[in-house]
């Protein structure tokens, strides 16, 4: 008798067997192609510290403010304390002197101070192509004003953006002296502003335009909000700044100190926290008349009705985000690009000659387009709460501005983080993200390398700082400078530069810079005197020549 199995049940048999371990295989989980994480980068434009509710605030806020509870607050995040510095900076990892932004303008023929981005770096956006990134940006850029510098030479698939450092947000009306027409480009064409069109409004329009041209094709993008608001002039709808009647009547002293328990209260800075004395050029509030007091309470009004807008578009980027599926993958960072803003050009000579022959400052019309009207160093002081100074100053309150940053990856949702930060952290944080390897040649030319550092271990909860008491940061802006080293900072605001006139402090215990302890710690006074030294040779600061062209 055969042992064998009948030909036709072995060939059964052996089906069963392919099949079986055709359903196993089919049944493991095909490896998925993950996209990276997109980036969306927010930056307002001369937001003070303490406007937003999550800071402690009384600016209505909603969508920051959820933001917030769903990333990191950082309470000592630090930008340059000028605009164009601040762009140079972020979008390039690198100081403003080697980027070419060494001031807000231009030296001929000094190395440093060309007024653009310079080949000595090369900028987030263009690096992130080459991860198959989209890039895109709507708003202002500040990096040169010459068609071989836009944002196209830099990286940017689609942007539209104003050239100049402040606009009027409703027309093309100039508001600088070297731009009495403001000028628009869009990927390389000039172009005229929409009638009625509201920057804020605008410029989000725009962004969600571009991100939805590439929606789903499985490509991450790189988004720069370069949002123009709330910069002056102070112009809003009466829709976003009406809320506010009567809220600032009390005046800018009395906001500046209950901000100062805000904040505390929100715990973004310590109850031993007090305010430094107010800027010389601040006139006491009860020395005004009622005219000038209703005239005073507008502006700020008005300032914050421009934040409750940016806010509202904010939240529509969000939500479009939301819409298309791509939220969850985002990583957002929203920040000021410097502090409270106190310029006040409509009274300033060689401005105002441009801006009072094209715009008034009468009350009936504040908040239109036919007004230029900025809120001064009074106000500044209260969006600087509590410290020293404002945008122009390299003194904690031109620098030291909000950051949140929410998205994937980031753990310990609704914290404060209270750790020293920089804007030169933004970068390589982004190129972990997106796992980029940083050159030592762009195009053929050396770059200098990277000064931040990653910031993905704070995010993911595995650090609470990313830089130890050695580390240090640098700036200078036409004689404006400072150097901190751990704790430790020297500060000098006089002008013109002398090194005599370096002060310093410790921000452990003195956050508003107002005790002078260069008499008590001379060893320590040297010591970053010397810090001083070594950066100004290392990035190129020339204080020869002050004057911009």
């Amino acid at each position: 008798m055969s042992h064998h199995l009948p030909f036709s049940i072995q060939a059964a048999a052996l089906n069963q067997i392919f099949l079986l371990a055709f359903l196993m295989f089919s049944c493991v989980p095909k490896e998925e192609k993950i996209q990276p994480p997109n980036i969306l980068l927010i930056v307002a434009d001369d937001l003070g510290y303490a406007d937003l509710g999550s800071f402690g605030g009384d600016i209505d806020t909603p969508n920051l403010d959820a933001l917030a509870q769903e990333g990191i607050r950082f309470s000592r995040f630090h930008a340059a304390p000028f605009c164009a510095v601040s762009r140079a900076m972020f979008l390039t990892g690198n100081d403003n002197h080697i980027a070419g932004m060494g001031i807000q303008g231009r030296r001929e023929g000094v190395p440093g101070y060309e007024g653009h981005l310079t080949d000595r770096i090369v900028t987030v956006p263009q690096l992130l192509q080459t991860k198959g990134y989209h890039t895109y940006m709507a708003g202002k850029w500040h990096l040169g004003a010459e068609p071989e510098h836009h944002p196209g030479e830099k990286g940017f698939e689609n942007y539209f953006m104003t050239p100049e450092g402040g606009a009027n947000h409703y027309n093309n009306l100039g508001v600088l002296p070297q731009a009495p027409i403001s000028r628009y480009f869009e990927n390389g064409k000039e172009v005229e502003w929409p009638e009625g069109a509201y920057s804020t409004d605008f410029y989000t329009d725009k962004l969600i335009e571009y991100i939805g041209k590439n929606a789903g094709d499985g490509k991450p993008f790189f988004t720069f909000a370069a949002y123009t608001s709330p910069h002056w002039p102070l112009q809003v709808d009466e829709n976003y700044w009406k809320k506010y009647e009567g809220r600032y009547d009390e005046g800018y002293e009395k906001l500046r100190e209950d901000r100062l328990q805000s904040l505390k209260k929100a715990g973004m800075i310590p109850e031993s926290a007090t305010l430094p004395e107010l800027n010389a050029r601040v006139k006491p509030w009860d020395s005004l008349s009622p005219e000038e007091q209703k005239k005073e309470a507008r502006k700020m009004e008005l300032y914050a009705g421009m934040v409750d807008n940016l806010d509202h578009n904010i939240g529509r980027l969000i939500n479009y985000l939301k819409e298309i599926g791509e939220y969850e993958n985002t990583l957002i960072v929203f920040m000021a690009d410097n502090g409270a803003a106190a310029e006040d050009f409509y009274y300033r000579d060689g401005f105002k000659e441009l801006i009072q022959a094209n715009f008034t400052d009468a009350y009936e019309e504040m908040g239109k387009a036919s007004s230029f009207i900025s809120y001064g160093p009074q106000w500044a002081e209260a969006g600087s709460s509590p410290f020293r100074y404002f945008k122009g100053y390299a003194s904690e309150g031109g620098m030291n501005v909000p950051l949140i940053i929410a998205g994937p990856g980031v753990q310990k949702q609704g914290n404060i983080n209270h750790s020293f930060f920089t804007l030169l952290d933004l970068a390589p944080t982004f190129y972990e993200l997106a796992e980029v390897e940083y050159p030592s040649e762009w195009k053929g030319k050396p770059v200098k390398p990277l000064l931040g550092a990653s910031l993905l271990s704070v995010l993911s909860g595995k650090k609470e700082s990313i830089h130890d008491e050695n580390y240090v940061f640098g700036l200078e802006h036409a004689g404006d400078a400072m150097i901190r080293k751990g704790d430790w900072k020297i500060l000098n605001v006089k002008k013109p530069f002398a090194l005599e006139n370096f002060e310093l402090y410790n921000l452990a215990d003195d956050l508003g810079e107002q005790i002078d302890l260069k008499e008590v710690h001379p060893e320590k006074y040297q010591e970053m005197l010397e810090e001083w030294e070594k950066f100004s040779k290392r990035v190129g600061v020339d204080l020869s020549s002050p004057k911009a062209d």
